[in-house]
This record gives structure tokens, C-alpha cells and sequence, in this order.
């Protein structure tokens, strides 16, 4: 193929292609919309003309022409990632973190529904341990003995069930994920499903706890719990204020119709959802990597507080000084 049947056969392409980046650098919000989307493609196939240009030795008025339309695309792609970066940042520095102080009654309520019962059931346990001995089972007491038996013991049973820490992690991402998804999806059952979630964990863990105080090697326990309990539990009262959220839209929906009201609600629940899937996910991540470690007490306790301290200050303040200049 010669020069000119070359540039005669993609001079419209190259046109069009010229014609979108005009668009997109002046930053139109219907060129953004609209034509964005085509923008990779388009761009790839201008780099692979510039190849076969350059390979075919077709000149250097040629190679420079494409060359300019290639290094023009590749910045407002680069453009484009580096707004997608910044609206990430964007949400965990302000927008998680606002949505949740928007939702406070929701927190109070879903925290109350959690952390009653469990207080609740803890504490029992040191007055009638058989009323928590009910609720967890024989398997949940042999689970128990096994893991917080003491603090050499956790790590061999750790080492024998998990193998590996990334193991480890898969295993907590599969099950406190499962946990935050089904008290988010209960939300569709008026609110009720949420509320039972929320209830039953807390009324379990605090079994759990109140157990392995009274029975097991409480050390063991709490410095394992303490890494990673404020992004775990966290994550789960946030996913019950997302399934709240949608549960009032359906027993309340004002005048708007109840599909329209649901619609509504997922779109104020999304960035609850979306943060409690953050949180749900550093939790195993801390679980796997620093939880399962043999380290000093003391130390672990510190780095527990810590993270709870960190939570209290980030839910309360992140985000303000830009909410009030809006």
C-alpha cells in the first residue's frame, strides 16, 4: 500500500478521531457522555496506524502527523484515570465518611440493636454460663476451646486450618463479606432482615465472648479480636444502616411511589454499602496479617485502641471543612 492509499483510506478515521479530542479538551460535558467511551478504542487504533506508518517508512510528515494525535488522546486518557483516582480519594476523604454522619440516627439505632445484646450476653455469661453454652452449641464450644485454648495453641490451630495467611484472608473475606451482604439485603424485607442480622450477631458474638472469658484463655481471645474489631464491626453496623435505609424507604415511601422511593434510597445506601465493603475488607486484611500474629500483648491491645480512635475521629471529622464550604 502506498502513501497516499493509506492516508486516503483512514483520513476520515483520523478526522473524526482529531474532531472527539477537540471535543473532550474543551471539556464539554456532552462530549464526555456521549463520546468518551469511544475514546480507547479510537486510540488504539490510531497507535497501531502509526506502527505500520513506521514500519512501512512512509515519511516524517506522516509519523509526526499521527504521532501528535496519539500523544493527545494518551493525555486526556491520563486525564481521565487521574479523575477516576481523585473521585476514589474524594469519597474516602469526604464523601464515606459524610454519607455516615448524614445516616447518625441510623448508626444509633443499628449500633443499639448490635451492641446491647451483646453486652447483654457477655456479661451473663459470668452469672449462668449454660445460657451462653445454649446459644453457641457444642460446635461453637469446641470451636472456641480449640481457637482461644491459649496463645500458642491459637497460632498451631491457625496454622493447621488455614495454612497460609492469604488463606487466611480468602476465608475472612468470604465470611464477613457474606455477613455485611445479608444485612444489607435485609433491608428489602421492610428493615426486619437487618434488624435480625444485627440482633443475632451481637447476640452471638457476645456469647462468644462471654464464653471464652469464663471457660477458654480470655488473653488469647481479645488480643486477637482487638486488631481488627473496629473495622469488622464497623463495616457491619454501616451495611445495617444501608439495609435500614432501604427497609424505611419501603414502609415510607411519602409520595412517592415505592419503586421510585426504593430507587432513591439505594442511591443515599450506595456509598454506605460501598464503605462498609472498605471496612469489611481491611478488617481481613488486619485479621490475616496482624491478628494471626504471636506479638505482646500490650502491643496489640495499643494498635486495637488506636484503630477504634481512628475510627471516632474520622467518621466525626473527615470531610467537614469541605461539607461546610459547600
Amino acid at each position: 500500500m502506498t502513501l497516499g492509499d493509506f492516508e486516503a483510506r483512514n483520513r476520515e478515521r483520523w478526522a473524526e478521531y482529531e474532531r472527539l479530542l477537540e471535543k473532550l479538551e474543551k471539556g464539554g460535558k456532552v462530549a464526555r457522555a456521549a463520546d468518551a467511551s469511544s475514546l480507547p478504542r479510537r486510540f488504539r487504533e490510531l497507535c497501531i496506524d502509526l506502527s505500520l506508518a513506521e514500519f512501512r517508512m512512509y515519511g516524517e510528515r506522516m509519523s509526526a502527523k499521527l504521532n501528535e494525535l496519539v500523544i493527545r488522546g494518551y493525555e486526556i486518557l491520563y486525564r481521565q484515570r487521574r479523575v477516576g483516582l481523585d473521585r476514589v480519594v474524594r469519597f474516602l476523604a469526604v464523601g464515606f465518611p459524610a454519607a455516615v454522619r448524614r445516616e447518625w440516627r441510623l448508626f444509633w439505632l443499628c449500633s443499639a440493636v448490635f451492641w446491647l445484646p451483646f453486652f447483654v450476653v457477655m456479661l451473663s455469661a459470668g452469672h449462668d454460663i449454660q445460657w451462653v453454652q445454649s446459644i453457641l452449641g457444642a460446635d461453637g464450644m469446641a470451636g472456641m476451646d480449640s481457637m482461644y485454648g491459649g496463645r500458642e495453641q491459637q497460632i498451631e490451630h491457625l496454622r493447621d486450618q488455614y495454612g497460609a495467611n492469604f488463606m487466611m484472608f480468602g476465608h475472612y473475606i468470604h465470611n464477613n463479606v457474606g455477613i455485611d451482604l445479608r444485612t444489607f439485603a435485609g433491608g428489602l424485607a421492610a428493615g426486619v432482615g437487618t434488624l435480625f442480622y444485627l440482633l443475632f450477631n451481637g447476640i452471638y458474638l457476645g456469647a462468644a465472648a462471654g464464653y471464652v472469658n469464663e471457660a477458654c484463655d480470655p488473653e488469647s481471645f481479645w488480643t486477637f479480636v482487638s486488631g481488627h474489631s473496629s473495622y469488622e464491626l464497623l463495616g457491619m453496623v454501616v451495611s445495617g444502616m444501608a439495609g435500614m435505609r432501604l427497609g424505611l424507604a419501603l414502609l415510607n415511601p411519602g409520595r412517592l411511589p415505592r419503586v421510585r422511593a426504593l430507587t432513591e434510597a439505594a442511591k443515599s445506601a450506595l456509598p454506605l454499602i460501598y464503605g462498609a465493603m472498605l471496612l469489611t475488607t481491611l478488617a481481613a486484611v488486619v485479621e490475616a496479617f496482624w491478628s494471626a500474629r504471636f506479638l505482646p500483648s500490650g502491643l496489640k491491645y495499643g494498635v486495637g485502641i488506636a484503630g477504634w480512635m481512628l475510627h471516632v475521629a474520622y467518621f466525626l471529622l473527615a470531610g467537614r471543612r469541605v461539607g461546610d464550604a459547600a
